[in-house]
C-alpha cells in the first residue's frame, strides 16, 4: 500500500541524505593512509564505524536516523601505520535492488513493499533488513546492528556472512545497543515488536550461546519504541518513553509512530536473575542514548546517566517546535519506584561515550558530540565539537575541542594497552571539513583531549556523518 506520505515524497528535499550525509556507493580499500601529526604506535586494532547510506535514491520516505542501507567505515591501526576499508552490508534485500539497480523498498514510513514479480516470493512483501546503526563484537562474532531486529555477521574484513538469529534462539532479533558486562562477558539485549510480547529480554554467553531466551517485560501492553538501554551489575535498564507504534494509521496514510507525552515516561528495572521487574515513572521525556548505570550498592538505588530531550524529534528540527536536551542523571529507588533527575548539562550534545571497561560500573569520564555555538546551520545528528565531562563531583565539570570546519561524530574509547584509567588511552572519531568534503578520522588523547587531535588520519573517501562505532583492539 502507498500512503500520501509516499506518493508526495521529494528526495531531494531531505537534508539527511545531502550536505555532510549525503551517501557514498564506492567501495574502497587503500593502506598507508596520509597521517598529519604521529599515530600513536601502541595503538594496534580497528575503528569501525556503521551508519545509514541508502545503496539508492530513496523512494516514499527516508526518515533519519532508522532508514538507510548499513556501510561499515573501518581504518586498522598498527605500528604507526593506517589501512582503510568500506563495504555496505549486504542484506538480501539490498542484493535484490542491486541486481534491480534501483529502490524497491520503501522508507520505513511509507510502506512500500515489491511483489513476487520484482524479488521473488521469498522476499516479496517483507519490510526491508536495515542494520545501519551499530557494530559490536562479541563471542567472536561481528554484528552490524538494526533496530530491534536481528542483526548480520560480518567477516573481520567487513564482507557480509548473513543474518545472526544466534543458533535460531533469537529469531526476531536484538536492539542497536547491546550491553557487555565487562567483567563477566555476557551480553544483555531486548527487543520491541508491534504484536505481543511487546517487549522481551534476553541474555547471550560470553560463549556466544543465548544463556536466556526472549523474556517478556510484564506491564507492557502496546508497541513502544526504546533505542537504547542500560546494564548494571543487577538490572537491565529500560528507558519506555511514550513513543508507541501505529499500523493501522500508517497504513491509512497517517504516521506510524506516534509521540503521547500524556502518557509520561516509565522505567523498567529488569533484575539479570529473572526475578519482577520494578518500575518507576516520571514525566514524559525522550531519550535516544544513554550513557551508562551502575548500582550504588547490593541493595542501594540505581543510578543512570543519558542524554535527555523534551521529546522524540525524527528527521530535520522544527523551529516551531523546539527540543531541549542536555544531559541528565537519573536516581531510580528500586524499592519505592521513585526517580529523580537533575540536569547536569544544558548544551546540545548526542552520542554520549565512556570507556567500555565500565559499562555497568562507576564510571568518571564521559566523551559527547557537541554543538559549539560557534557553527550556523548544523543539522540534528551534525556537530562540531567533542565535549568531556568529570563527573566526580555531583556536578559534571567540562572541557570542548571546537574543530573548527570540521563536522564531528560520536566518540569511542581506545585504551592504552595494559593501562586501567579511562585518561590513558585515546579519543577517536570521524569527521568531515564542511569546506571541501574531506573526511578523517581523529585521534584525541585521553589525558589532555581539549588539546586536540595528536593525530588526523585522511580517509580517501568522504565518510558520511553516521551513527555508533567501536574500537576493537587486535585479538591474540
Amino acid at each position: 500500500m502507498t500512503t500520501h506520505a509516499a506518493r508526495s515524497f521529494d528526495p531531494t528535499r531531505v537534508a539527511h541524505i545531502s550536505g555532510r550525509f549525503t551517501p557514498v556507493t564506492e567501495e574502497v580499500d587503500e593502506v598507508d593512509l596520509e597521517i598529519q601529526g604521529e599515530l600513536p604506535a601502541e595503538l594496534d586494532g580497528v575503528y569501525l564505524r556503521n551508519g545509514p547510506n541508502p545503496r539508492f535514491t530513496p523512494i516514499g520516505s527516508y526518515l533519519f536516523p532508522i532508514d538507510g542501507d548499513g556501510m561499515l567505515h573501518g581504518v586498522w591501526m598498527s605500528g604507526g601505520t593506517a589501512r582503510y576499508r568500506n563495504r555496505f552490508v549486504r542484506t538480501p534485500a539490498l542484493r535484490a535492488e542491486e541486481k534491480a539497480q534501483r529502490a524497491l523498498w520503501g522508507g520505513l514510513e511509507s510502506m512500500i513493499t515489491p511483489g513476487p514479480e520484482e524479488v521473488g516470493p521469498e522476499l516479496a512483501h517483507t519490510f526491508k533488513d536495515l542494520p545501519d546503526i551499530n557494530v559490536v563484537r562479541h563471542a567472536g562474532r561481528l554484528l552490524a546492528l538494526a533496530e530491534s531486529a536481528c542483526p548480520f555477521r560480518m567477516t573481520p574484513e567487513l564482507d557480509t556472512v548473513g543474518r545472526e538469529t544466534f543458533d535460531g534462539m533469537l529469531p526476531s532479533g536484538i536492539t542497536a545497543h547491546p550491553k557487555i558486562d565487562p567483567l563477566t562477558g555476557e551480553m544483555a539485549v531486548f527487543c520491541y515488536a508491534i504484536e505481543p510480547p511487546y517487549l522481551t529480554w534476553s541474555l547471550i554467553a560470553p560463549t556466544g550461546a543465548v544463556s536466556r531466551g526472549p523474556t517478556p517485560v510484564d506491564g507492557v501492553d502496546e508497541p513502544v519504541m526504546i533505542h537504547d538501554m542500560a546494564l548494571t551489575g543487577r538490572f537491565l535498564v529500560l528507558v519506555l518513553a511514550p513513543v508507541f507504534f501505529d499500523i493501522a494509521a500508517a497504513m491509512s496514510g497517517g504516521s506510524l509512530i506516534e509521540w503521547r507525552p500524556e502518557r509520561g515516561t516509565r522505567v523498567a528495572l529488569i533484575p539479570r536473575d529473572g526475578g519482577p521487574v520494578r518500575w518507576a515513572s516520571d514525566e514524559a521525556f525522550w531519550l535516544w542514548h544513554t550513557v551508562n548505570a551502575y548500582d550504588t550498592g547490593p541493595d542501594g538505588d540505581v543510578v543512570l546517566e543519558y542524554v535527555q530531550w523534551s521529546r522524540l524529534s525524527l528527521g530535520p528540527a522544527s523551529e516551531q517546535e523546539p527540543n531541549r536536551g542536555g544531559l541528565t542523571r537519573a536516581v531510580i529507588d528500586p524499592a519505592a519506584g521513585s526517580m529523580r533527575r537533575t540536569e547536569l548539562d544544558s548544551s546540545r550534545i548526542e552520542f554520549p561515550r565512556v570507556d567500555d571497561r565500565l559499562i555497568g560500573r562507576r564510571h568518571r569520564r564521559i566523551a559527547v558530540a557537541a554543538d559549539s555555538g560557534r557553527t550556523a546551520d548544523l543539522l540534528s545528528g551534525e556537530y562540531d565539537a567533542i565535549r568531556w565531562y568529570d563527573t566526580q563531583d555531583q556536578a559534571a565539570v567540562s572541557q570542548m575541542w571546537w574543530a573548527g570546519d570540521l563536522s564531528v561524530g560520536e566518540p569511542a574509547f581506545a585504551p592504552s594497552p595494559g593501562a586501567t584509567g579511562d585518561d590513558q588511552g585515546y579519543w577517536m572519531t570521524f569527521a568531515t571539513d564542511r569546506t571541501d568534503d574531506s573526511s578523517w578520522l581523529l585521534v584525541l588523547p585521553a589525558e589532555d583531549p581539549a588539546a586536540g587531535p595528536v593525530a588526523r588520519v585522511r580517509i580517501p573517501v568522504r565518510v558520511p556523518l553516521g551513527l555508533h562505532g567501536t574500537w576493537l583492539p587486535t585479538q591474540e
